[in-house]
């Protein structure tokens, strides 16, 4: 007779990004642990077989492509924590943007229809496939004041640089990488000072619902450099119309609407869009005419930052099925001798090969508590 396949059962990680440094692959595995426990099935951590044995997934970058999740198993939302898309760029904050003209290179995939959707939405911005579309975007939106070059891979604000005149502009797109580019793109934005940059998300694991919406804060790495140093959230349990009802002022209630404006412009525009986890950066501040600027700068279909929050969240939501809304947070702190506060859940502390010394801890607080 012939042997029957493995019994699905158990939460599996999925390395789809094989140079996720350590201090990123521990919060995974703790992420792991207690969304088994949420399902209230197996971690398969350490099991050679756990692709085959797996029903649910956390890959630790967006999937593209339906190929490998055909493979997994992996049907819908339902299935995995993260999110898939079919083609690169798609997965990245290139699709927030329109192309520069009408000869400019499009990738495969591209939809013109998303900005038309999802153009009140965003900043001023284009996005580019090759050198001379992003030089032609540059020089177009120079004329209305500083612009930001921003390699779309790139996370927690590296990589990125503000340029004021076309010689600047040229050394920062000459820095590129081509093939980098014509994968993936590269966005040139309308610059903005006095930035507040809000989080809007939303996660649905173990059949619960949790929206949110908070503000991002900056601190030193072991360079010097001022990069992403956590998230505080308010959450609630429900969808975006129960997230609406928590805004509390007109900047949280517009930061709240952009974000699902540009997530139903990508529903619509890109066929094979699935999502569990969704979070979307909001930036407001002023431009260079003077302007209160509010858009989506990207969006995160994948594992981020401000995960262990929305998971400490919904297994909140899940003792008490009470509970309506409660506050989470990440916090994210580089140096030795860092001291994680009581109470906290520790996701990482330890001397990390790429970036050196960091902490990493997550906690919820009843909503109300400042």
């Amino acid at each position: 007779m012939p042997e029957s396949p493995p019994l699905r059962e158990g939460v599996a990680l999925l390395d789809v990004r094989h140079d996720a440094p350590e201090h990123e692959r521990r919060v995974h595995h703790w992420l792991g642990e207690h969304i088994a426990a949420l399902l209230d099935t197996p971690f398969l951590a350490d099991r050679q077989d756990s692709a085959t044995r797996a029903r649910y997934f956390i890959p630790n970058d967006t999937l593209i492509g339906r190929g490998q999740a055909r493979e997994l198993g992996i049907r819908s939302d339902a299935d995995f924590f993260g999110g898939m898309v079919a083609e690169p760029f798609m997965a990245t904050k290139a699709i927030t943007h329109p192309l520069p003209g009408p000869s400019a290179h499009a990738p495969p995939g591209w939809s013109e229809g998303f900005f038309h959707l999802a153009g009140r939405a965003v900043l001023s911005g284009y996005s580019a496939f090759n050198i001379d579309d992003a030089m032609q975007a540059g020089i177009r939106l120079l004329l209305s004041g500083p612009v930001r070059v921003k390699p779309v891979r790139a996370t927690a604000g590296r990589g990125q640089c503000r340029v004021t005149d076309e010689n600047q502009l040229r050394e920062a797109v000459a820095a590129q990488d081509l093939d980098e580019i014509a994968t993936w793109g590269l966005v040139l934005e309308e610059h903005l000072d006095d930035v507040l940059t809000y989080s809007v998300g939303q996660v649905q694991v173990a059949g619960i619902t949790a929206s949110y919406f908070g503000t991002q804060g900056l601190t030193e790495d072991n360079g010097g450099v001022s990069v992403y140093g956590g998230s505080e959230l308010l959450v609630a349990r429900g969808g975006w119309k129960d997230l609406l009802d928590l805004a509390g002022d007109e900047p949280v209630y517009l930061a709240i609407e952009q974000a699902r404006a540009y997530e139903q412009a990508a529903q619509a525009c890109f066929p094979g869009f699935l999502a569990s986890r969704r979070n979307y950066d909001i930036a407001q501040g002023i431009n260079a005419r003077g302007h209160l600027r509010s858009g989506v700068l990207e969006q995160s279909w994948r594992i981020g930052g401000a995960s262990a929050a929305e998971i400490l969240a919904i297994e909140a939501f899940a003792t008490d099925p009470q509970l309506t809304c409660i506050r989470a947070a990440t916090v994210e702190r580089y140096g030795a001798g860092f001291e994680i506060p009581g109470g906290a859940a520790l996701l990482y502390q330890g001397d990390d090969a790429e970036v050196g010394p960091i902490s990493k801890f997550a906690r919820v607080e009843p909503y109300g508590v400042a």
